[in-house]
């Protein structure tokens, strides 16, 4: 049984930057590919980015150049640097880890962006 637990959510003012953490445990080797996820009040949960295990990225474009994606495998961990964040980027944050062949996924961790 997989794990996931997301931390770095909070309330930011516009403009400014902050890092998501989430970490995966029990047994777990050899993680696939990992991503972000972002439900915004009244919408569907979208996918922010996600990173292959050779480190290949994609993005949305809502935050492609502002937002980083970026694992480490030792600590099955995977962030998200969140920068130039906006009012639109307020959601709940979900990490989500494919591992062999099911998705799993964290709680999610409220972002807030105040103007």
């Amino acid at each position: 049984q997989v794990e996931l637990v997301e931390s770095g959510g909070g309330l930011v003012q516009a403009g400014e930057s902050r890092r998501l953490s989430c970490t995966a445990s029990g047994a777990v080797f050899s993680i696939d590919g990992m991503g972000w996820y972002r439900q915004i009040p009244g919408k569907q949960r979208e996918m922010v980015a996600r990173i292959s295990p050779g480190g290949y990225t994609t993005y949305s474009d809502s935050v492609k150049g502002r937002f980083i994606i970026s694992r480490d495998d030792p600590e099955n961990a995977v962030y998200l640097e969140l920068n130039s964040l906006t009012s639109a980027d307020s959601g709940v944050y979900f990490c989500t880890v494919d591992y062999r062949d099911r998705a799993y996924w964290g709680q999610g961790t409220q972002v807030t962006v105040s103007s």
